[in-house]
């Protein structure tokens, strides 16, 4: 057998005569293989090849069958009669071994001459047949210089005459087998030459060899390296330095070839070990050197030479074989040395031009003018097919009972073989064919794909490549002599990962190859044949391709096929891949008859390589052995993404489905299908298949022989060799396992390269074979996956007959869940989506050069529904199914329909039908919902009875009794029969298509009635700040006469909290409340209303709250349920500010009342409540009421003062109420509005309308009305409408009117039919022309206006103080004419002021009895302050004062809570006034004194235990002014420019006094 995964390997011839290749090999070999070399291609860049094997053999060793035995250094030549017998081996592959020396070295003076061999035999005229070294090698041993010139140097003179080439003259000839030569100096130790230096520093190394030429030689005085350098590297400049000397340890020579006397006059030098390293790499670095200048040598001579056989194409006698061997010896030359890529480029080549030499051969008729003929068939094939044919013509299934005898032959076992390995190079002797033109053009293509292969996988790294490397290399290691140390440790081989790009590329030619040459081997065997019996029955006859020859050549031919299909597959197996397992339930000894075929095609091997951890080994093409767990779906995936790997993968994949395939097509000749026969059709009725009818005459009497004919075809398996296919089609059993499982390695590959499709096909394979096997578990288990991708991928014919398997092999399980919710549900929605696609096109315009699609028949799907609702009958669950699987057209037939006399609605749907059978749905329901800010609303409407559907357009109606205003959508519609549910869901989220067909118009708009029960949220209109607010829920009952009715409320704003624990019935006293907000009542007669009052609070502050009431009432015609979500403000509609300035008797408080919305307020009444502690005055209040506007707010002024002899305690009630009695002008605009719409719709047929028009009409006067606007109407006294007239009234009631709807059990309303959308809003319009303007309601008719009651606390004051500065009732004199007590006084500048500060003070207003000072005396200090450049300040100006305690904290009357004339002070000061003008009374500050001389003041004070009291000072004198004037009575100035001094202007010349100086400070 061929290796087909050699390595890069060159020969290297050593000559060894004097035995020292035993002492070298230790050293050399592991440093073996040579590393990273590089060669200029011709052609191209630089390449770089990594790794170059050398193959070590000795002078006139048998290229082409090597033996290296220890024991004999120089073997014997072999005869010329020896090469002559032997066989050829010119494939390019020969095992690598290394031949290890052993032996004597006594006689070196014995033969010098190297033995004949091969080296010089008669080179073959045709280069590329023959195989020699790259380089030739001579191993010396010389001791001393004396031995060197007496024998060794004559020696190496004969040698490199008989071996080296000559140095001129070369031919090209000679240039195809051109090597460089190599002499090795081994030195031993304890020799002269082992003392001697490398150099003695006189002589130069080889870099300069001319000069050494000239050099006289000196005995002693050179050493052996540098005499064999100066002898026989030439003396040319460019000579190339052919010795190498290598001293060997002494550690590292056998003892008996160790010499026993030691030099006597030694020189002192030692070989380091990095001198003995460098040797060694110099002499490996000289050994790449020399082969990749032997092999550019042969690359160039073989490059001229295929251009010279090239350029001779078109003369006559230039033939294809020839040059294809020369070529072919360029491609084995990149080969040999690691160039894969260009061998593989030349092949490839080759390929191509055997292609185009056929082609013009075809095209001109004449082989022989064209390239040369070739064979036109195949000897081995004829002989074969000859074989088969005659066990055909004898009736016998196998082999004759002579050949059964001889199965165990060498024979036999070589046909096996070939059959099990078709493509090999070494097969036969394809070269020598070629060579001589006796080759078929199938032996040609066999033999070019076999070394394709061979190389890709090469490059592949293929994990065979790699065990035979290693296999070689350890043969190398293993020839070193044993008891000779390595002077290196071996190298450790690092497993390089495979190359999977080039093992795809492998499968990927081989796709290709194999249907080409199965056409060329089909035409072979018809070929060898028909010109046999052409030989037997004369040129004259014209043989017929007969059935049998039909048979035989297919056998042939499928078997050739699968056989190099099996091969690659096994050649391209790689732990790599990440396979995931098997998922057939194949037992063990269910394979236990079917071979292995990869044990078959390759002998087992047992190597370490092969481990046994967690990772598999490579794939067997053939069958599992046995089941493995794991999911088709999930295959192992890699920890990363390796290039190449989905790749592979697809290949494989694609050659074990063409194993299939060739299996499958064998199959069907013996009538055994793979299920798809047998698939149950649902195509278009009508369509019949088709039967070949004969109309020759007697066709009826050849019918007989005929099929008794085809049943041995049938049964035959003549031509046969691959044996896995021979045991396959024995039996039935066997065909069926190896179709499985081809078929799931397939799969498996196609899941790991990820092409679904595939996957799913192979898989819908494996279903149906189950199916048609009667395996149904199996076949339920693929049908299960393989489904869903065929309805996804638009296969509907397919799906649904794969459905209508699925269904029966679920019902012979006894699967009845799965049988319903997985088959029965499925095939009728994709039945129903065949119907839908059908009325889809039947509605588009079809062109007519097209072809119509195929619909399934109605007659194939009728009575699954049935069967699908009686069997879902028996299930726990429900069977649910999308109902736009089964119906399509769903829409809402018009508005909701209202029936009158009670709140109900209804609404109309209709759908179209997809099945082909009718059924009872129990119930149809929708639910519409809203989705508003407190949450979804929704309301379910359902049909009153069992509703039949049939094919095709249905119309249902559908009621609800909850009644709740507001627009929603359809999000659900559900039809149910027994246990079917036919649901659709839609999302309110996602916008609605417009475009969509789903369900066409979900849109529903649901209004309030006038006349139908209704709740109104409002807020109290009594409110007091320091109390819980309340909300009042009015419920009227409107036409209802109600039995019972139940009234839950609920929060619908987060944070706010209904105390319903405090809720009051009004109205009413027949109520229970229930916990939870629950209120329940009995009989409530029509029109008439109840309210509930209750309490709430918030946890934060809110503008608005929403509250939700549910409503469940019964009246003679049945339940009812009612929803609304009212909301109401609740934020404060008034603001009020306060400013309190304390007196020494009274309070005055200032309260600022103005608007918190832009809406103006009018404020009719005020009130200031008085308490136990406090009496409070107000002056003339208004006749009219106020109008108070946000910008423009309001004062009120009370007086408050304190009541005589009331002890206050810790609960007595000292807070004053203010309560104001009030309207909002906006609230008076909504209920004007409101009040003018319901009077003009209550005598209208729109009347039912009204709630719904108020309310939009109200929203737009709430968003329209603007803050000027108001403030225009409350100013006038009426309100234009003209800022409602631009709006699109009609917009805001989409979803109204309603007509005639077909079905309705009640009549519609009278006159409701012309109500709608359009009609309302020509309503608006119109009342907006007759109402242009609306005057607002006097004050007066207001009945009762809103009161707000808001708390009002005293803040405690300690101590109030009251300062007056007062000037003396003898004041200096004044200027004539003021006087100091009716105005301003008037002084002069720096006239003496006398002047008496009065303080006094009072503790009244020091109510807070828990903080209380009375008990303490208070010290406080006052200082009077002014501006330094205003007024000068003498007398007392600052002072303390001590207010006493009052005795037991009260008196009678008060009398001591305030100053007397003892206890008051009067301080006299002295105010010069400074500066002309008026100026403000000096200020006095009066601040408390704390211990420490801390002084506090401003407000705040000190009382007992160190805590600050609250003071406030009344200073009477703040916002008075004195005019002080100047003591001038006349005044002379100049106006003289001259006089102004330096800088111009008017001088003062003169000036008068007043007389008024009297009483002045002069200085």
């Amino acid at each position: 057998m061929e290796q087909p995964f050699s390595s890069s390997k060159v020969t290297v011839e050593y000559f060894d005569p004097h035995d020292v290749y035993k002492l070298l090999a230790p050293g050399l070999i592991p440093r073996l293989p040579l590393r990273d070399l590089n060669w200029q291609s011709h052609a191209g860049p630089l390449r770089s090849i990594n790794t170059l094997h050398i193959e070590l053999l000795p002078s006139g060793a048998d290229y082409s069958n090597i033996f290296t035995p220890l024991s004999s250094p120089n073997p014997k030549g072999a005869s010329s009669t020896d090469v002559a017998n032997q066989p050829p081996r010119d494939d390019g592959f020969q095992t690598a071994a290394i031949a290890g020396r052993g032996g004597s070295t006594d006689q070196v003076d014995s033969t010098l001459r190297p033995p004949a061999g091969p080296g010089k035999e008669r080179r073959h005229q045709i280069p590329g047949l023959r195989r020699t070294p790259y380089l030739k090698v001579l191993l010396i041993r010389c001791d001393d210089n004396d031995t060197y010139k007496s024998t060794t140097k004559a020696e190496i003179k004969e040698w490199i005459k008989i071996n080296a080439p000559p140095a001129q003259g070369k031919t090209g000839a000679e240039n195809h087998d051109a090597f460089e030569w190599l002499i090795i100096h081994v030195v031993l130790p304890n020799t002269v030459a082992a003392t001697q230096p490398r150099t003695t520093g006189k002589v130069p190394d080889s870099s300069d060899v001319s000069k050494t030429a000239t050099l006289k030689w000196r005995g002693g005085s050179t050493s052996l390296l540098e005499r064999l350098r100066t002898d026989f590297n030439g003396s040319s400049k460019g000579a190339v330095d052919r010795i190498r000397q290598i001293r060997i340890g002494v550690n590292d020579v056998p003892y008996s070839m160790l010499p026993r006397v030691v030099p006597a006059v030694p020189t002192g030098y030692r070989e380091t070990e990095q001198d003995s390293e460098a040797a060694w790499a110099d002499l490996i670095g000289k050994f790449k050197e020399l082969i990749l200048s032997s092999f550019d040598t042969r690359v160039t001579q073989y490059e001229e030479d295929i251009k010279e056989r090239d350029g001779q194409r078109s003369l006559p006698g230039w033939n294809f074989c020839t040059f294809f061997i020369l070529k072919e010896g360029l491609a084995r030359g990149f080969e040999s040395v690691g160039l894969v890529e260009d061998a593989l480029v030349g092949y490839d080549e080759l390929s191509v031009g055997l292609d185009t030499i056929i082609q013009e051969q075809a095209a001109a008729g004449s082989a022989e003018a064209h390239g040369g003929a070739l064979l036109p068939f195949t000897p081995d094939l004829k002989e074969t097919a000859q074989k088969a044919l005659s066990d055909l013509a004898g009736g016998t299934l196998e082999f004759d009972e002579e050949e059964a005898v001889d199965l165990q032959s060498g024979e036999k076992q070589k046909l096996d073989h070939s059959e099990s390995i078709p493509i090999t190079s070494s097969k036969k002797a394809y070269r020598e064919l070629i060579l001589a033109n006796n080759v078929s053009l199938f032996d040609f293509r066999c033999y070019i794909f076999a070394r394709q292969i061979s190389l890709l996988l090469r490059l592949g790294n293929a994990w065979s490549t790699r065990e035979e490397l290693v296999a070689k290399l350890k043969e190398q290691q293993e020839m070193v002599p044993r008891g000779v140390a390595a002077k290196t440790p071996v190298p450790k081989l690092n497993e390089e990962p495979e190359n999977l790009l080039q093992l795809a590329e492998i499968c990927k030619r081989t796709l290709e190859f194999v249907p080409a040459v199965s056409t060329v081997m089909r035409e072979d065997i018809i070929a060898a044949i028909i010109s046999a019996r052409k030989h037997e029955e004369g040129d004259g006859a014209k043989p017929a391709l007969d059935p049998l020859l039909s048979e035989v050549v297919d056998n042939m031919v499928s078997s050739f096929a699968f056989s190099v299909a099996q091969q690659i597959l096994a050649q391209t197996s790689t732990k790599a891949l990440p396979i995931p397992p098997s998922a057939l339930n194949d037992a063990h000894d269910q394979k236990a008859s079917i071979p292995e075929p990869k044990t078959m095609m390759h002998p087992a091997r047992t190597t370490s390589l092969h481990g046994q951890g967690t990772q598999r080994p490579p794939l067997s093409p053939g069958f599992p052995s046995g089941r493995l767990s794991g999911s088709i779906e999930s295959p192992t995936v890699s920890s990363y993404h390796k290039p190449g790997l989905e790749e592979l993968a697809a290949r494989r994949a694609e050659l074990y489905a063409l194993s299939r395939n060739i299996l499958e097509e064998c199959g069907k000749k013996r009538g055994w299908s793979d299920g798809w026969s047998a698939v149950p059709t649902v195509g278009e009725p009508g369509i019949v298949d088709m039967e070949e009818i004969s109309l020759d005459d007697d066709a009826e009497k050849t019918e007989p022989a005929s099929a008794a004919t085809v049943d041995v075809l049938h049964t035959s398996v003549a031509g046969v060799g691959t044996p896995l296919l021979r045991t396959a089609l024995d039996n039935k059993d066997d065909f069926y396992r190896l179709y499985e499982t081809l078929t799931d390695k397939a799969l498996r590959h196609y899941t790991v390269a990820q092409h679904l499709h595939s996957v799913q096909a192979c898989m819908a394979d494996l279903a149906v074979l189950k199916f048609h096997l009667e395996e149904y578990k199996e076949a339920a288990f693929y049908f299960y996956r393989v489904i869903p991708f065929f309805g996804e991928s638009s296969w509907a014919l397919l799906e649904l007959s794969m459905l209508v398997m699925y269904a029966r092999c679920l019902k012979k399980l006894n699967k009845l869940d799965d049988y319903v919710n997985q088959a029965l549900r499925q095939l009728l929605c994709k039945a129903a989506a065949a119907e839908r696609d059908r009325l889809q096109q039947k509605s588009r315009f079809r062109n007519t050069l097209t072809s119509a699609t195929q619909y399934p028949e109605a007659s194939a799907i009728t009575g699954f529904l049935a069967d699908l609702i009686s069997v879902s009958a028996s299930l726990e669950k429900d069977v649910r199914i999308p109902l736009t699987s089964l119906c399509c057209d769903l829409a809402l037939d018009g508005p909701p329909f209202y029936d009158e006399g009670q709140d109900s609605f209804s609404l109309f749907l209709d759908f179209h039908s997809l099945l082909v059978d009718d059924f009872e749905a129990d119930s149809v329901s929708i639910r519409i919902t809203s989705r508003t800010a407190g949450g979804n609303r929704e309301i379910w409407l359902q049909t009153e009875k069992p509703v039949t559907i049939r094919p095709g357009l249905n119309k249902v109606r559908v009621q609800s009794t909850t009644m709740m205003a507001g627009t929603f959508e359809v999000d659900q519609v559900r039809l149910s029969s027994k246990k079917v549910l036919l649901h659709y869901e839609r999302d309110l989220t996602q916008p609605v298509d417009k475009s969509s067909t789903t369900l066409k118009n979900p849109q529903v708009t649901l209004y309030q009635r006038a006349s139908g029960l209704d709740v109104r949220l409002t807020g109290t209109k009594d409110l007091q700040l320091d109390k819980k607010k309340s909300l009042d829920l009015e419920l009227s009952t409107g036409w209802n006469t109600v039995k019972t009715c139940e009234i839950k409320i609920r929060s619908a704003t987060g944070g706010l909290r209904l105390v319903m624990s405090e809720a009051e019935v009004i109205g009413s006293t027949q109520a229970i409340k229930a916990e939870g907000g629950t209120f329940k009542f009995g009989t409530i007669p029509a029109n008439s209303s109840i309210k509930v009052r209750f309490p709430f609070t918030v946890e934060q502050d809110l503008l608005d709250v929403a509250v939700r009431a549910e409503v469940t009432y019964s009246t003679e015609r049945g339940s009812f349920t009612f929803f609304k979500t009212s909301s109401v403000p609740i934020s404060l509609a008034v603001e009020v500010n306060v400013q309190d300035i304390f007196k020494h008797n009274a309070l005055f408080s200032r309260f600022a009342v103005s608007s918190a919305n832009s809406s103006p307020l009018r404020l009719f009444k005020s009130e200031l409540l008085g308490s136990e502690v406090f009496d409070t005055h107000f002056g003339q209040s208004p006749s009219q009421p106020v109008l108070i506007f946000p910008k423009q707010p309001t004062s009120l002024l009370y007086k408050i003062t304190r009541k005589p002899g009331v002890a206050i305690g810790l609960k007595t009630n000292k807070a004053l109420y203010l309560k104001l009695y009030y309207s909002v002008l906006q609230e008076e605009i909504e209920a004007l509005f409101e009040q003018s719409i319901i009077a003009d719709l209550e005598e209208s047929p729109m009347r039912e309308y009204s709630k719904l028009v108020v309310s939009k009409v109200l929203s737009a006067v709430q968003s329209r009305l603007s803050e000027y606007d108001l403030e225009k109407a409350a100013l006038l006294g009426e309100l234009q409408t003209s800022f409602l007239a631009n709006i699109n009234w009609e917009s805001h009631f989409s979803g109204l009117g309603h007509q005639n709807q077909t079905g309705s059990s009640s009549p519609s309303p009278a006159g409701e039919d012309e109500v709608s959308a359009a009609t309302l809003s020509n309503f608006i319009l119109t009342w907006l022309t007759a109402h242009p303007s609306l005057a607002l309601p006097h004050p007066e008719s207001i009945p009762e206006p809103n009161t707000i009651v808001i708390p009002v606390d005293i803040p405690p004051v300690a101590i109030v103080h009251t300062a007056d500065l007062r000037i003396s009732s003898s004041p200096p004199p004044v200027v004539t004419g003021t006087d100091p007590e009716s105005g301003s006084p008037t002084f002069v500048i720096n006239q003496l002021l006398p002047a008496t500060l009065h303080l006094k003070w009072t503790r009244i207003w020091d109510t807070d009895p828990s903080h209380s000072s009375l008990n303490q005396d208070l010290e406080f200090g006052y200082e009077i302050t002014a501006p330094g450049d205003s007024w000068l300040l003498g007398g007392r100006r600052k002072g303390h004062f001590i207010i006493p305690a009052v005795e037991d904290g009260r008196e009678e009357g008060g009398k001591k809570l305030s100053s007397e004339a003892e206890t008051e002070a009067e301080i006299p000061v002295v105010l010069v006034p400074l500066r002309e003008g008026f100026l403000p009374w000096p200020g006095v500050e009066i601040k408390e004194v704390r211990a420490g001389d801390e002084v506090n003041g401003g407000g705040k004070g000190g009382g007992g235990n160190g805590m600050a009291v609250h003071c406030e000072t009344d200073y009477k004198n703040l916002g008075e002014t004195v005019e002080v004037v100047g003591d001038r009575g006349k005044v002379t100035v100049s106006l003289d420019v001259s006089d102004g001094g330096d800088r111009g202007g008017p001088m003062v010349l003169e000036c008068e006094g007043g007389g008024w100086g009297r009483g002045r400070v002069v200085a």
